[in-house]
Parts: structure tokens; sequence; C-alpha cells
């Protein structure tokens, strides 16, 4: 009885050490899954150094002479958008996908949105509440003088620059839009929060915009099924979307071209992922055989 005992003490303990071995050497021969490379960029205009999360395609080199289209994507830290659109992007440039060219993703980290991406509002209760807003001019000055020439001095890209951002990030877009259009040539603008200042950006002069546009833009909105916005007086944010989208069309610029797309089973948390794989179906239709 006592030697059975004592086998099956040994035959535990030696599985138990087989077991630890095996584990350490499992973990020994295990090694990070890179998604990308983390850049950083000291910005004049911001006062502040900025971390890029960048996404390169499969097969870039840069002693190559192969160029490859920028994406720009507001809200890029690795804990926002950054991992699933960089996702999204790989898997619609599979080969047996091919619905987008290869793309480099810029994922620009977050520091404080709501200074980066808004305008100076008139609403006293807005300054107040958010007091830190108000600088998106710094911004949009960071993003032409200092982030895309960057970029383009780094990076292999070609003249094709896509602006991604929801929320206050597509309010931003849309300043951009309107003010400085020639700084990217598509647009992904998702629940854009136009209630800002009142909605006062909505406020278009289509013969104004209509001039402002010298190339080819593509412009896709996106919206889910969001409600009213937090404001004193109540906006509902499916129609300042669809409205921004009228009224550029109004315009009736040959070199517009704006699509609106409604998500009534997706909400202002849900809506971003889906949002952009539909605008890549938009910039780059298939054509059927």
């Amino acid at each position: 009885m006592n030697k059975f005992i004592t086998l099956i003490f040994f035959l535990f303990s030696f599985t138990l050490t087989f077991s630890q071995k095996s584990k350490i050497k499992t973990t020994e021969t295990t090694k990070p899954f890179v998604l990308g490379v983390i850049d950083e960029i000291q910005s004049k205009e911001l006062n502040e150094k900025r971390v890029l999360n960048i996404y390169l395609p499969e097969g870039y080199n840069p002693s190559e002479d192969t160029k490859y289209p920028v994406i720009y994507l507001l809200d890029g830290s690795a804990d926002e958008d950054f991992i699933h659109i960089s996702g999204l992007v790989q898997f619609n440039s599979f080969e047996w996908i091919n619905q987008v060219p290869k793309s480099i993703v810029v994922g620009i980290a977050t520091v404080d949105r709501r200074r980066d991406f808004t305008f100076p509002t008139t609403i006293e209760n807005d300054k107040t509440r958010f007091p830190t807003t108000g600088h998106s001019d710094k911004f949009i000055a960071f993003i032409e003088k200092e982030l895309q020439p960057f970029i383009d001095k780094k990076y292999k890209t070609s003249e094709s620059k896509t602006i991604i951002g929801q929320s206050l990030g597509g309010l931003l877009e849309t300043e951009i839009l309107l003010k400085k259009p020639f700084l990217f040539n598509k647009f992904v603008i998702v629940s854009p929060s136009l209630w800002w200042n009142n909605g006062s950006l909505l406020d278009l002069d289509s013969e104004i915009l209509k001039e402002n546009f010298k190339q080819q833009t593509d412009i896709y909105i996106a919206v889910g099924k969001e409600g009213l916005t937090p404001t004193e007086i109540p906006r509902v944010m499916e129609v300042d979307a669809n409205v921004l989208a009228e009224k550029i069309k109004a315009s009736k610029s040959k070199n517009i071209k704006v699509y609106f797309d409604y998500f009534p089973e997706e909400n202002h948390g849900t809506i971003l992922h889906p949002a952009v794989a539909n605008s890549f179906k938009f910039f780059y239709p298939q054509t059927k055989e």
C-alpha cells in the first residue's frame, strides 16, 4: 500500500513538473503581436508632443517606389478607434475582398478632444461646462502645417487623403470641409455634433461652398438613431446630419460627390464601425461583372 501511494505521488510530481516546464517553454517562445508602429511628433501649433498610431499595409517597403493612400483617423488612440478601423482597412484590402486599395492608417491619439475639435461658441452655458473648448483652429493648423508634411516625408504616401471622425470629430471634419476642403479628398463624417454653437456650421452659403471645392471631393455622412442633442435648444442629430448633406448637394458643384447614410438600428456608440465599412463601398464602388 505504501509503495502504491509512493508511486502515485511520484507520477503526480512528474506530471506537475512536466506541465510547469511546458508552460515555461511556451512562454519563452511567445512573441508580441504587432499591428503597427507608434510614432511621435512635436507640435509647435499645439505646444505639445502628439502620439501617432500607424498601420502600414502588408508589403509596405520604404525602399520601394510604391505609394499608398493615407487615412487619417481622429480619436486614434489604441483604446479608442485605431484597432478596429485598421482591421477594417486591412480586411477590405485583402486580395480576395479588394474593396479598398492598401492604405496607411494614421491614428491621432486623443489629448483633449473638446479643445481640439471645437471652434469658439457663443453659448455661455457651454463655455462654463467645457472650459477648454474652442481651439480647433490650432488643431487644423497642426494637421495642415505639421502632421501631413510629417507623414508625407516619412512614409510612402500618395495624393489620396481620407479623414474619419465621429461626434465632435465629425464636427471638426465639417469645419475643415467648409474652410479648408483641400486638406482631404475623402471625408467620413459620422454622427457629427452639429448642435455645437446652435448649429452655426449649417448656415452654409451654397455659392461660396461651390467656389471652395477646386478638387474632386467625396463626402460620406452617416448618422444613427441618436435623438436629441445636449443643448439648451433641442436639436435632432439625424436631422442636422441630413441638412448638412442636402446643403452640400445644393451647391451643385461638379467636384463634390455626397452620400448620406442612415442607420436606424445603430446608436451613437455603435455606428462608427458599420459606417466606415459602408463608406468604403461609396468611395470605391465595385462594378458587377
